[in-house]
């Protein structure tokens, strides 16, 4: 048996991923050897030279099949860090962004005490990291987050167990605003936040193969022009929201004018605020109800 050491596997593995179109090949190859073994970075940065055992080898290279086949890699690990915290995903849930942790920071900034007991409403949940991440924050508020998904709330329950939000948040299933027809939350909710779909069904193709292939359609396909979701949610959303709630939600690039417009054309809506996430794309729409 030839002895193979860590950072013989990890070469070859990166090599690998880079003959497949995948830009963190190197990165991502210490990843996956790291969930292998069981070890940290630091671990295997300092082990270089040991070798691997069949058993640990044969399961990495299962690992590196599915990457080179342009699986996404949280997938393959089973976690992604969102808000300082690891969320378990799966492919019933879209990963979550760094972009999208702008809805938090925008959330926090419009609650004056943390100890307020807030309702706070999350449309299109997914894994539940933004219903999740605000209940971290806010110790004293309800919340409610809804989603088509079954296999996706089952996710987001998950997440919610994990880190001890579960008795704040409750999960409902149904489109939007269906299932929360039969709650006492008209006019109740102070903060209602959503990243729903927003991806044109023309730009779908275009998507990476780790986004198109993987991530779940119905988590990222929004009709034509990709706002028709937004649309429906600006239409319904005062029907819940108190008097000065506030509607925050996630859109694509170039859809702000869109939002914008959609707002005022409503008329139930302060003039609205739009945010750029770190790469200077607006990211994030604000509103208050009137």
């Amino acid at each position: 048996m030839i002895n193979v050491t860590l950072f013989e596997t990890i070469n070859t593995a990166s090599e690998r991923f880079t003959e497949a179109g995948i830009t963190n090949s190197r990165l991502d190859a210490e990843l996956l050897l790291c969930h292998t073994l069981g070890k940290n970075r630091a671990w295997l940065l300092a082990h270089m030279q040991e070798a691997v055992d069949e058993q640990h080898r044969a399961l990495f290279e299962q690992a590196v099949d599915r990457r080179a086949l342009r699986e996404p890699l949280q997938y393959i690990l089973g976690k992604q860090e969102f808000w300082g915290l690891d969320f378990l995903v799966t492919r019933d849930v879209l990963i979550p962004r760094p972009e999208t942790e702008l809805i938090i920071e925008t959330a926090l900034t419009l609650v004056p005490n943390k100890d307020a007991r807030l309702t706070i409403l999350d449309l299109c949940t997914g894994s539940g990291c933004i219903a999740v991440s605000l209940a971290k924050e806010l110790a004293s508020a309800r919340f409610f987050a809804s989603d088509k998904s079954e296999k996706a709330l089952d996710v987001a329950r998950e997440n919610a167990r994990r880190h001890v939000v579960a008795d704040r948040v409750r999960f409902l299933e149904g489109d939007l605003f269906g299932p929360l027809k039969e709650l006492d939350l008209r006019a109740r909710v102070d903060i209602m936040v959503s990243n729903p779909p927003y991806v044109p069904s023309e730009e779908y193709s275009t998507l990476q193969p780790e986004v198109r292939d993987h991530e779940p359609r119905m988590a990222l396909l929004a009709g034509q022009n990709g706002t028709e979701l937004h649309q429906r949610i600006i239409d319904e959303a005062p029907e819940f929201l108190r008097s000065e709630g506030a509607l925050i939600m996630e859109m694509g690039m170039g859809q702000a004018e869109a939002l914008v417009h959609m707002m005022r054309e409503h008329g139930t809506f302060d003039k609205p605020d739009v945010l750029k996430d770190l790469a200077g794309i607006e990211r994030v729409i604000v509103a208050r109800k009137k």
